[in-house]
């Protein structure tokens, strides 16, 4: 009875950001767990890994911050796969630099992709949700947007700005679409090995194993369970919700 819930046979899901990464680990327990999947990314050429993991999924090129672009994505989906039930919001970026030195045009570039993006992508899927009367719409936040970070541990505050700013999109948009039957949730991963973090996560390592109930960060394979619950029929009465997978470290 209980297993049967993070079922997702004959179920539509897109993953933006999904070709590596999170995202990758995302398209892939949603997969497994019997969802036909669609993949969007800016580039192509991004695909050429994913589709190792993943060879019979719907790839699609384009920019989350382009919003014709991101219409033709979820109208496309629709029309190859069927009725969207499941969108994961995966797709970011970051930009590194003290912060009294950090160039504006870089904040506003992480925000319109990580913030501006996840809405486009949402309202598009929202909107062929709403006509049905059920929808799950998971955004991959970060604990970045539940705290402050030390400089020594990330000096990004464009990210932790845009991830914050997307719980709080969770929040109001779970309030706001639940009455069409729309669940909204995120995830608030700590840190992860991923190609954004490739540069961050060997100076953050003393910190996360002094700081961290865990000791650790994250690994591969530890982010697709709580994607899965979230994105199924496990959690049909959970709306709203910020779901941290961090380790601990948002506890202390």
């Amino acid at each position: 009875m209980f297993l049967e819930k993070f079922r997702l046979d004959g179920k539509v899901a897109l993953v933006t950001g999904g070709s590596r990464g999170l995202g990758l680990e995302a398209a892939l327990a949603l997969r497994e767990a019997g969802a036909q999947v669609a993949v969007m990314a800016r580039r192509a050429s991004f695909f050429e890994e994913a589709r190792k993991h993943l060879p019979d999924a719907l790839y699609l090129e384009g920019d989350v911050r382009d919003e014709a672009r991101v219409e033709a994505v979820v109208e496309e989906v629709e029309r190859s796969l069927g009725p969207l039930t499941v969108l994961v919001n995966a797709a970011g970026v970051s930009w590194g630099a003290p912060s009294l030195e950090m160039p504006a045009e870089k904040v506003r570039e992480v925000l319109e992709v990580n913030l501006v993006g996840a809405f486009l992508v949402s309202r598009a899927a929202a909107r062929r949700m709403k006509e049905r009367g059920y929808g799950k719409i998971v955004h991959i936040a970060s604990i970045a947007g539940l705290k402050g970070e030390f400089p020594e541990v990330l000096d990004a505050v464009g990210y932790s700005a845009s991830k914050g700013g997307l719980i709080a999109l969770t929040r109001d948009t779970a309030a706001k679409w639940g009455r069409w039957g729309i669940r909204v949730n995120a995830l608030a991963p700590g840190f992860f090995p991923t190609r954004m973090t490739e540069k961050v996560l060997p100076k953050a390592e003393a910190f996360l194993k002094a700081f961290t109930p865990l000791g650790r960060a994250g690994q591969p394979g530890e982010l697709g369970g709580a994607v899965l619950f979230l994105a199924s029929p496990a959690s049909d009465y959970v709306t709203g919700a910020v779901l941290t997978v961090d380790g601990g470290a948002s506890a202390v």
